[in-house]
């Protein structure tokens, strides 16, 4: 961590690296899911001849699944790191609503990002609006993904499966009907990809017009600074 001459810090370690690698693994998953997702709901056109020559289709099936397991299974991982990683790695979990800060500055964010603020504050993890919308959105929205997604592989592979025994049993009666499920879950699938791109601009967004480099931390772990003010969540 470098310092200026006033001991102000200049960067902080913010990610750690098995939440580096998590977050990109996850980035792949969520848009092979997405594509894959997408697909299933709007199935492309037929290709000529015997169906076992290519088995489109099923390949888009089995990624889909492939990518659902390695998208929950990081999910685990990510809750787990919530307790054992630094504060940053379990901030999207807990979100202080209970702070009157946060909903000052949570107002703030917004005026900023609605180009009425002058100047963002400054952060060394999420500014609240980041933290709101990753809890509420990402958190709850995967395990709503999650929980809808074994629900329907689960018809697949059998009454006599775990994935039907754990989420197929009750998910699918309490929405009424499989085609209730398959319809939340399509969906949850563009809440996601609203998330990616409102995401991925604000990312941008911060990282050109902020006090703080935003990109460059998910690669590096370190957030950077322009200025040597004071951080909003010290």
């Amino acid at each position: 961590m470098s310092t200026t001459a006033n001991h102000k810090e200049e960067a902080v370690y913010v990610y750690e690296a098995p939440l580096r690698l998590w977050h990109w693994v996850n980035a792949i998953s969520i848009l092979v899911l997405c594509v894959t997702g997408y697909l299933i709901g709007s199935p492309p056109k037929s290709i000529g001849g015997e169906a076992y020559f290519s088995f489109q289709f099923g390949w888009i099936r089995y990624l889909h699944f492939a990518a659902g397991y390695v998208f929950a299974i990081g999910f685990v991982f990510r809750v787990y790191w919530a307790f054992v990683g630094n504060k940053h790695a379990r901030q999207i979990f807990l979100p202080p609503l209970w702070q009157a800060s946060f909903w000052r500055e949570l107002a703030h964010e917004i005026k900023w990002y609605a180009m009425i603020a002058n100047q963002p504050m400054k952060y060394s993890g999420h500014n609240p609006l980041a933290n709101l919308v990753m809890h509420f959105v990402f958190v709850w929205g995967a395990v709503f993904m999650t929980v809808t997604g074994f629900a329907l592989y689960g018809e697949g592979t059998g009454m006599g499966s775990w994935q039907y025994a754990w989420f197929s049993s009750w998910v699918i009666p309490l929405f009424g009907q499989s085609q209730d499920v398959h319809t939340w879950h399509h969906l949850g699938l563009w809440v996601m990809v609203c998330f990616v791109i409102i995401h991925v601009y604000a990312a941008i967004r911060e990282d050109i017009m902020s006090r703080q480099s935003i990109m460059s931390s998910m690669f590096s772990g370190w957030r950077t600074f322009r200025d040597d003010g004071k951080l909003a969540d010290e």
